[in-house]
């Protein structure tokens, strides 16, 4: 998925569960089964749902091609329509259960489908141990893990036109966020009638990644106390980043002139014809570009580095691609079967279903398949050192994008659109029930 979006007060409205609205953990735990899953077991006669969104639908159809013809088994997909972190907790408030499904696997979002009383308990599943540090750290709730990581989560970081770069003579990469401004500076004056940068105000959700790059400095002790109700999003350091992607990008003549209504699609060929210099995205950019240029075309014309605020590094963003999950269902034939599917897809399928997708690998003993371009080689380097953006550090994630959005517009100041922010988590946790708030 191309953004990382709350999904608001939607389980506590729908009414998921009676205890929707509370942080108990203390229901059943769905703790999985003693001992080691054979992956290519016999499941003949065995059908397992499994939903996905608009955009992932052909992501796991190489895995359960495979799974279906080395175990008999029946997997289904189910496409559940855009929005979907809204239009899922609606389904399951319905009744409906799938047996598995993609989900943004963060401590932001997971939540909202109610892990503690809906899903299976990962745990002590043989694949854990072999995921990456980074990735390790996804898919739990209060010390359980509700998902599996089948793919890497999207690195932020910049995308860059080599010749538009050569034409400015820049050949070191800027090694924080004031380098960087300096460097599109030194573009707007000697490249004429190339945009610095080119933003997106028409998809809106690319409109959170110049400020969160901005937000890196903020200590993990700023987001314990967020998340207590002891800071907010109104700090000074967050207004400060709204504000300067506001004067010095937007009004400071550093993006390209239709910034309010370009779309993603304009962003990728933008950076690939060099009518822009730099592109500030997550991997999903990467992902568009290649569906209309190889790896040949990519190498030439594109290069990657990390930013942040004041170092060379990069932030990464879980997307619901990234994460599966299983249901509680009741039936435990259907629910060993979809832990068989995990283990079979995080096992000895893993190697055919990263080369098949073009992936890079979440299992440092699986390495990446050939052919990949070097921007995705570039970030999957750079995830070792990156810190989660706010979603993956905030108990819920605000809709920034949306605010900034309004800001283009002249509808709200920079300090507007963090109080939005600040409103927004301040209701979500309520419903919630988190204490504190």
């Amino acid at each position: 998925m191309r953004r990382a979006v709350s999904v608001l007060a939607t389980v506590c409205i729908v009414g998921l569960t009676a205890t929707a609205c509370s942080d108990n953990s203390g229901a059943t735990s769905g703790a999985a089964p003693e001992g080691t899953v054979n992956p290519t077991a016999s499941l003949k006669g065995v059908s397992l749902t499994m939903w996905v969104a608009q955009n992932s639908v052909s992501q796991p159809k190489q895995a359960i091609t495979a799974f279906e013809k080395a175990t008999g088994a029946k997997i289904t997909t189910e496409v559940i329509p855009d929005p979907y972190e809204s239009n899922v907790p609606t389904k399951l408030a319905s009744g409906v259960k799938p047996d598995l499904m993609f989900w943004q696997p963060t401590g932001s979002t997971l939540p909202f489908i109610q892990p503690q009383q809906n899903l299976l308990q990962l745990d002590n599943e043989s694949w854990v141990p072999k995921l990456g540090k980074t990735e390790q750290g996804l898919g739990q709730v209060d010390g359980h893990r509700y998902a599996a990581i089948v793919t890497s989560p999207a690195v932020l970081g910049v995308y860059y036109n080599k010749d538009v770069f050569r034409k400015a003579g820049i050949t070191e990469m800027p090694t924080s966020y004031d380098d960087m401004l300096a460097d599109a500076a030194t573009i707007k004056a000697k490249v004429p009638g190339v945009a610095p940068f080119f933003e997106v105000g028409g998809d809106k959700w690319p409109l959170q990644w110049q400020v969160q790059a901005q937000m890196t400095d903020l200590p993990q002790s700023f987001w314990d106390n967020l998340n207590k109700n002891k800071n907010s999003w109104t700090d000074k350091t967050i207004v400060d980043a709204i504000t300067k992607y506001k004067t010095k990008v937007l009004d400071g003549g550093l993006a390209q002139k239709n910034y309010k209504t370009a779309t993603f699609v304009d962003q990728g060929k933008a950076v690939m014809d060099g009518s822009a210099a730099m592109a500030l995205n997550v991997t999903a950019l990467q992902a568009q570009i290649q569906a209309t240029s190889s790896t040949e075309e990519m190498d030439e014309k594109l290069g990657w580095f990390p930013i942040a605020n004041s170092s060379a590094n990069a932030e990464y963003s879980p997307d619901q691609t990234n994460g599966v999950v299983a249901f509680k269902t009741g039936d435990t034939k259907r629910q060993n079967a979809a832990r068989q599917f995990m283990a079979f897809w995080l096992g000895p399928d893993y190697p055919a279903y990263i080369k098949a997708n073009k992936l890079v690998s979440v299992e440092p003993s699986v390495p990446n398949p050939a052919g990949l371009p070097q921007t995705a080689i570039a970030q999957s380097k750079a995830l070792a050192t990156a810190t989660g953006v706010f979603q993956v550090k905030a108990l819920t994630a605000p809709d920034m994008h949306l605010a900034l959005a309004d800001m283009i517009y002249g509808k709200k100041t920079p300090r507007e659109v963090a109080q939005a922010a600040e409103d927004q988590f301040d209701q979500v946790l309520k419903a919630r029930g988190v204490s504190g708030f």
